[in-house]
């Protein structure tokens, strides 16, 4: 079976930190999914789906995202039902995040700590790299004769 949720939008809110009774910590927020189409005459709608976060994820979240952030979500999509302080019994579905990432404009480098190009994930740590005494190639100021021309072939494997 597969699980696995994608999403990109704006908090609708602060999130906020909270831990468990066990010391976890843990943060919920909603986020605003812009829709794909417009329908003509209308304005573009939005879902606003629920995430959750957990351990350092959450405090992540927490430090470096608030309402109006653009946000990369990854996680699994969960369901659970739960009774209400006025007795009904609640049916809540949402995305139990695994790895949040930074997206869309640098708002202000203190903000943000030098963070911004980096993700957080519940994954374990990968082992160091050492660091690269040559920086990696850049294009952006590349001419035509940096690039080959492919021949055309029309036995495309797709």
């Amino acid at each position: 079976m597969l699980n696995r949720t994608i999403l990109m939008g704006r908090l609708v809110a602060d999130p906020e930190l909270k831990t468990t009774a066990s010391g976890v910590s843990v943060t919920s927020f909603r986020i605003a999914v812009d829709r794909s189409y417009v329908k003509s005459g209308e304005e573009r709608k939005a879902d606003f789906i629920d995430i959750v976060c957990w351990r350092q994820t959450a405090d992540f979240v927490c430090r470096y995202f608030s309402k109006g952030s653009l946000i990369a979500v990854e996680g699994q999509l969960q369901s659970r039902t739960y009774q209400a302080k006025d007795g009904t019994n609640r049916y809540v579905v949402e995305v139990v995040a695994d790895n949040v990432s930074f997206t869309g404009e640098r708002r202000d480098a203190n903000n943000y700590n030098n963070s911004f190009n980096q993700s957080y994930s519940n994954a374990p740590a990968a082992p160091a790299v050492e660091e690269q005494t040559q920086p990696a190639p850049s294009y952006q100021s590349g001419s035509n004769s940096d690039f080959q021309e492919m021949p055309l072939d029309d036995d495309l494997p797709f």
